[in-house]
């Protein structure tokens, strides 16, 4: 039995729901002579005539249907309130072999009973009723016992009217063990404790049993037992189910709905959150999460697929689940042609799938357990410490903007007189073993340590780099590659000769990467880049080698940002020594790289950190910029100076990064400790669908707009028309479906 401490968890709204619906079969099976179609004729009819006189278009006869008004009103088959001219009853009461309904050869005949029914139900004017489940229920009075003081709730009212119409009794309460055991499988899904077993028992309150079952109603596991049915109605998976069928991070999807059912949510926002939560007015990330529900159909990530084709499935499962976890509806038969049994057309389930059909969800899911559009979620202890840092993230970054407009001028004034040199002088020099400027126009060395000189379109620096292979290294320079995208040697001292001995700064494809060589291909490390270099574009590419002689221990930087790599030669165990002198634009024989141009060529007897290197890049460019005439320089580079002085100078701009930067730091740390969640997105556009023949994604027909179908209420004109207007129509209290499912 329910009792009252149940009844007051669940909702009066929900009690009423149950009550109310049990109350119309009470109330129907104990009605008196009225005959009601959905009671006492449809069954009759679909015994013995649908088969003939049906919905299935193929074996139905006389082009007659007995199930639709229209039909068997336009064929005088019945005739309100007149049995001697309705077809219906000539034909069940004929004697005539070959006239008589059902035929003979079918083996079915109407019992005595039956006919006298049929005959009732057209006196009485033939009136047809939707199928029970389409006419909203309403509260009926709980019937009379002979034994009302067995009765605890209404509920036992009508189990013991039945009971005792049957001439049968309640069975004895059991035993206070077995109750708990009951309770306790049936509530959280687990057998009881003992310990909470001994307490219900030794407890002699009139109330012992309402306390025990608000014990376990307040346990944890009461959601997660209560969740493992909904989700399996919700298709939840934690994998795409398709294909490889990939790991899929939607816990966090799981994880709501257990908190859902332990916090008693309202079953009206229950719907609403799961199938519309991304679209409420301020939503809060829990609405997000809870969209999740339409984002738990399997998806794909095949080579081959045709992405359309499967936006339509995905499509169509958000329709049909909706559909049948909500409103108890088969509406996949729809798919490729009118429902057979439900009201409902082809034309109605696709404007039931318009409101599926307008999100962002890509057709494949990438193999990636993240498949976007998703939101971060922080862990429980986490999440009011991440709700906080968005607003001092903001605050923070709004003293910034607001420094950089009190700063302009300083950085006027200071601009005035800053020298080149003396920003050069912040670059490091520790292990520097050559540093040449390199006017593109005339090379020359910026001190007098290597002499050198320009041969053949490149420039021969004598002894400079000579490095072994155990020794650490690094060496780069600002570049422009000019159109070319062909492969060559930016800087080298490699013998091609002596099977390319020696190391390089290369370049292939705009792709930078470098050589450490003792004999190629064999022995030797090469990396290349993964990414790409703009043509006719300054950036500054620098290589760092450890002398470990592991590929490894060879990276490469474009503009101070260490860049992914391909490994394409990984053994190193001789020398890398060679007697040939260090080029810049090409290697020791063979032609150069042409429109190449280079400046402030840099080696070091040292694998340089990579905020040395960065400060290379960025430091090195202020002072280039720094030195240009004035006149000479565009707004953007000016721009670009000035945000170099405030992060490298200024002291009030220095403090505002480094407390963005523990912000963002400490941003970074929760973000590795949370998870994400697969969230509903609309598109801005208007929804939309087509009408698909016989259900194929490529044959499309009418175009539809989202709507509901007829035989249900009407949506009100003031919803919107999307799936938080589709949400808050299912809720309605007129419509007859989602209270009778849940």
């Amino acid at each position: 039995m329910i009792h009252s401490s149940i009844r007051s968890r669940i909702g009066f709204a929900a009690w009423a729901v149950l009550v109310g619906s049990m109350g119309v079969a009470a109330a129907e099976s104990l009605a008196g002579d009225a005959i009601e179609f959905n009671r006492d004729v449809r069954p009759i009819l679909n015994e013995h005539c649908i088969k003939c006189h049906g919905p299935d278009s193929v074996s139905r006869k006389a082009n007659l249907r007995l199930d639709d008004p229209k039909s068997a009103l336009a064929s005088e088959a019945v005739v309100p309130g007149d049995p001697e001219a309705s077809l219906l009853v000539e034909r069940i009461e004929s004697k005539d072999p070959e006239q008589v309904m059902p035929p003979p050869k079918s083996g079915k005949a109407l019992k005595p009973d039956e006919r006298r029914i049929l005959q009732e139900w057209v006196r009485q004017g033939g009136k047809y009723q939707p199928l029970w489940s389409f006419i909203p229920p309403v509260r009926s009075k709980p019937p009379e016992v002979k034994t009302p003081g067995w009765v605890r709730n209404p509920i036992d009212q009508f189990v013991l009217a039945k009971l005792e119409e049957s001439k049968l009794t309640p069975a004895p309460e059991a035993d206070r063990r077995t109750l708990a055991r009951r309770l306790s499988l049936d509530i959280v899904g687990l057998p009881p404790d003992p310990a909470e077993v001994d307490r219900f028992v030794a407890d002699t309150s009139s109330d012992a049993y309402e306390k025990y079952v608000d014990r376990l109603l307040d346990s944890p596991h009461y959601g997660e037992h209560r969740a493992r049915y909904w989700l399996d109605a919700a298709r939840y998976a934690d994998s795409h189910g398709i294909h490889f069928d990939n790991y899929r991070e939607m816990w966090s999807y799981r994880d709501w709905v257990i908190q859902a059912f332990n916090g008693n949510m309202p079953f009206d926002r229950f719907t609403i959150e799961q199938i519309a939560g991304d679209l409420l007015p301020n939503r809060t990330l829990d609405q997000q999460i809870a969209s999740g529900f339409n984002r738990c159909n399997i998806t794909t990530n095949e080579g081959g697929v045709i992405a359309e084709e499967y936006l339509v499935h995905y499509t169509r499962d958000r329709t049909e689940t909706v559909s049948a976890v909500f409103m108890g509806l088969t509406a996949n038969c729809a798919v490729c042609h009118d429902h057979k049994f439900d009201p409902l057309s082809q034309k109605e389930f696709y404007e039931m799938a318009a409101f599926f059909n307008n999100t962002t969800q890509g057709a494949m899911d990438g193999n990636i357990k993240d498949t976007p559009p998703i939101v971060f979620v922080p862990s429980s202890v986490d999440r009011s410490r991440w709700n906080a840092l968005t607003g001092e993230i903001a605050a923070v970054n709004a003293k910034v903007d607001e420094r950089k407009k009190t700063a302009k001028p300083e950085f006027e004034s200071w601009l005035k007189d800053a020298k080149r040199e003396t920003i050069a002088a912040t670059l490091p020099t520790a292990g520097l073993r050559l540093h040449a400027r390199l006017d593109e126009v005339n090379p020359t060395l910026d001190s007098a340590k290597k002499g050198g000189r320009k041969s053949s379109g490149s420039l021969v620096l004598a002894d400079a780099g000579d490095f072994e292979r155990n020794q650490a290294f690094s060496f780069g320079a600002w570049v422009n590659l000019g159109r070319q995208d062909g492969s060559g040697a930016i800087i080298a001292r490699m013998d091609e000769g002596a099977e390319h001995r020696g190391w390089d700064l290369w370049v292939e494809n705009f792709k930078i990467g470098s050589h450490v060589i003792s004999k190629w291909p064999g022995n030797a490390l090469k990396v290349v880049s993964r990414n790409q270099l703009k043509p006719l574009e300054w950036n500054h590419v620098f290589v760092t080698y450890d002398g470990s002689s592991k590929v490894e221990g060879l990276k490469v930087y474009v503009n101070g940002v260490l860049q992914p790599v391909d490994v394409q030669a990984s053994t190193l165990t001789d020398t890398i020594r060679t007697k040939v002198p260090l080029q810049v634009g090409k290697r020791s024989t063979g032609a150069g790289l042409p429109g190449l141009s280079a400046q402030d060529l840099r080696i070091y007897d040292r694998a340089l950190a990579d905020e040395e290197i960065r400060k290379l890049s960025i430091d090195a460019k202020a002072g280039w910029l720094v030195a240009k005439p004035p006149a000479e320089r565009k707004a953007e580079e000016v721009e670009e100076l000035f945000g170099w002085w405030l992060r490298s100078t200024d002291s009030a701009s220095r403090d505002l990064s480094a407390q963005l930067a523990k912000l963002e730091t400490e941003k970074a740390a929760i973000q590795g400790r949370g998870t994400i969640a697969h969230v509903m997105q609309e598109k801005p556009e208007e929804a939309m669908a087509f009408i698909l023949h016989r259900g194929e994604y490529d044959k499309r027909r009418d175009p539809v707009k989202p709507s509901t179908p007829a035989v249900l209420p009407p949506m009100p004109k003031d919803f919107p028309r999307n799936r938080l207007g589709f949400a808050r129509w299912l809720l309605l209290p007129e419509h007859p479906l989602t209270a009778r499912v849940m």
